[in-house]
Order: structure tokens, then C-alpha cells, then sequence
């Protein structure tokens, strides 16, 4: 079955007849954007200035639409990325930047093995950060249809961010889908929670003094605490009504205390009992993605602190690979 996705993804970015490089209609929506951007207080100079030489990004909508959230079972996605070698490299670029780590750790409450999971598995500890223009992967995104309203929303922002001289356009280039520095902010995300803390007047997110403290607040206003952990993995016993079972990672329902949830969890002995009034979902990421996934493997409890890193990247499967790259560290530091 693998295979023949494999297959079916490679003849759609070989032959999808949508994805033109010029498709009719880019030149129209990009005057029709300008008279947006110029009502939402974007100057007519930085406007053609940064957008001068944007272009359609066909590859852009071939990403979009093949991410490997998308394709990918829990288990080969989480093996990927969570090697014994990241955990290696992770625990290398910790000895060389402890000070900084340690120091945030203490000033916002964030585990320093969290920012480096994130950070690993975003960028790879800051050696790949993307080399897609930013600024025409967001138009790309803003044409299309699928999600238009979003990503023309973070454009708007970043051309603001650019207006007011926070952020170079002329250094914007990071993932297809416009996320930015070693922890891929996109630009409601730098807008909000990015810091400036060296104090040298600019945010340089693709700098570890300002990306691991604008990590860290971006972590510690959407409420992850140190004291609680991520998720367990768990075997689910054949009685636990569908209803309980999460397979898409919009927003998790049906959410109970631990202690409801214990009885339809075959290997709850292992959970340590002073969780047992925390709320809790009940994941299963394959369901829904995997050809002939079972219904109730694999399963997983999961705390507030994994829907945190749900709003980090909206993917069952990333927010289980950053917590599991986060224990691989704990274990190791």
C-alpha cells in the first residue's frame, strides 16, 4: 500500500495540469492584494518594494497538499525524526550553547529539552532553516484556494513586520509554507511572541539568543508546564466506544479526567496516579491516514502540554515526535 501511494504522489507532481507556472489569474489577485495591503496600513513603497519580484510557486501546493502528516504511519514518522543521531547532534549543539539554554530554561519555565526537540526537529538544530522565498510562498498560498484566508492573513502581517523595520524581507527565506528561523515562526507567531533579547534593536530569528527566547515565550504564554507530562503510549481494551478515539488533530474531543479514561486502558499501571485529575484525549493518528490501519493501534493518553505543541504544528504526529525526541533528551542530559 506504500508503494503505491509513493506512485500516486509522484504522477500528481509530474503531470497535475493545475500547477502552472503562471496560472491565469496571479497577476489579478496580486493587484487586488496591494489594494488590501494599502487599507491595512502597508505603504504603496514597501508594497512594490517587497513585492516586486514575487512569482507562483508551483512546488509550494505540491507540499501542501503531500505532507508527510498526511501519508506517513506514527511510527515511521516518529523514527525519522527522533534517531538516536538528532538525539546525538541535540546533546552536541546543547554542550555548545548550555549557557543560553540553561539561562532561558530558568527565566521562562520551558524544559531546555523541549526547545531542543522543537528546534531539532524544525530546522535540525538551526542547519537546515529552509531556502524557499517567503514572501512568494505566502502569495502562493494566498492565490490558492484551499487556504487562502490564512495564509493572506500572514502575509498581510509579515509586510507589516517589514513596514515597521522589525523583520529584513530581503532575509525571508525559510519552508514552503512561509515559516521562518530555527523554530519556523510564521509571522503572526513573530508578530506576537518574538523577542528581541539582545537588545541590539532587530529580531533575528536565525540567531539562538533571540530564537531560543522567542521560543521559549511563545511556550510559556500558550501555557506548556514543566510539571505535567506530554502523552503515554497505551493499549486500549476492544470495549472503549468510538466516540473517545481522536484521529484528526483539529481540535480533540470528548476529553475526560485520566481517571475515566483508565478503565478502557489495558496497561494503566504504569500511569502514575497523581495524574489521575488532569484532562486527558485519546489519540490514534493512523486511523484515518494509514490503508488498513487497525482502529485502536496505535493509541496514545494525551495531556494539555501535547496540545500545546498541537498549536505549535497542527499534526498529531509532530506533536508525538517532539515529545518523544524531548524524553530521548531528558534521558541522555
Amino acid at each position: 500500500m506504500k508503494l503505491v501511494s509513493y506512485v500516486l504522489i509522484f504522477i500528481f507532481f509530474i503531470f497535475s495540469p493545475s500547477l502552472s507556472e503562471n496560472p491565469p489569474g496571479f497577476l489579478t489577485w496580486k493587484e487586488n492584494f496591494k489594494k488590501v495591503a494599502l487599507k491595512n496600513d502597508i505603504s504603496e513603497k514597501t508594497f512594490d518594494t517587497v513585492m516586486a519580484n514575487v512569482k507562483f510557486l508551483p512546488n509550494v501546493i505540491k507540499y501542501d497538499r503531500y505532507q508527510p502528516e498526511f501519508y506517513e504511519d506514527t511510527k515511521t514518522y516518529i523514527n525519522k525524526r527522533t534517531s538516536s543521531k538528532k538525539v546525538s547532534k541535540g546533546i552536541e549543539f546543547y554542550k555548545k550553547n548550555s549557557n543560553l539554554i540553561n539561562t532561558i530554561e530558568d527565566l521562562y519555565s520551558i524544559d531546555k529539552e523541549l526547545l531542543l526537540a522543537l528546534m531539532g526537529i524544525e530546522t535540525n538544530f538551526g542547519t537546515y532553516v529552509g531556502k524557499m522565498d517567503i514572501i512568494s510562498s505566502l502569495a502562493t498560498l494566498s492565490f490558492d484556494q484551499r487556504r487562502s484566508e490564512f495564509f493572506s492573513n500572514e502575509l498581510i502581517i509579515l509586510l507589516k513586520l517589514i513596514e515597521t523595520k522589525q523583520i529584513d524581507y530581503k532575509t525571508l527565506y525559510g519552508s514552503w509554507a512561509g515559516a521562518f528561523g530555527f523554530f519556523q515562526f510564521m509571522p503572526s507567531t513573530m508578530k506576537n511572541y518574538a523577542i528581541d533579547y539582545d537588545k541590539n534593536n532587530y529580531i533575528n530569528l536565525k540567531d539562538n539568543n533571540d530564537a531560543y527566547a522567542s521560543a521559549a515565550n511563545y511556550l510559556s504564554k500558550i501555557g506548556w508546564k514543566d510539571t505535567e507530562p506530554c502523552y503515554y503510549k497505551i493499549e486500549l481494551s476492544n470495549d472503549i466506544p468510538t466516540k473517545y478515539l481522536n484521529v484528526s488533530a483539529k481540535k480533540l474531543h470528548d476529553k475526560k479526567k485520566l481517571k475515566y479514561f483508565k478503565k478502557y486502558i489495558v496497561n494503566d499501571e504504569f500511569i502514575d496516579e497523581s495524574l489521575d485529575n488532569l484532562n486527558t484525549a485519546i489519540i490514534t493518528p493512523d486511523k484515518d491516514i494509514v490503508p488498513d490501519a487497525e482502529n485502536l493501534s496505535p493509541a496514545y493518553i494525551v495531556f494539555n502540554n501535547y496540545e500545546i505543541i498541537l498549536k505549535w504544528n497542527r499534526s498529531l504526529r509532530f506533536s508525538l515526535a517532539v515529545c518523544t525526541l524531548k524524553e530521548k533528551l531528558e534521558n541522555e542530559l
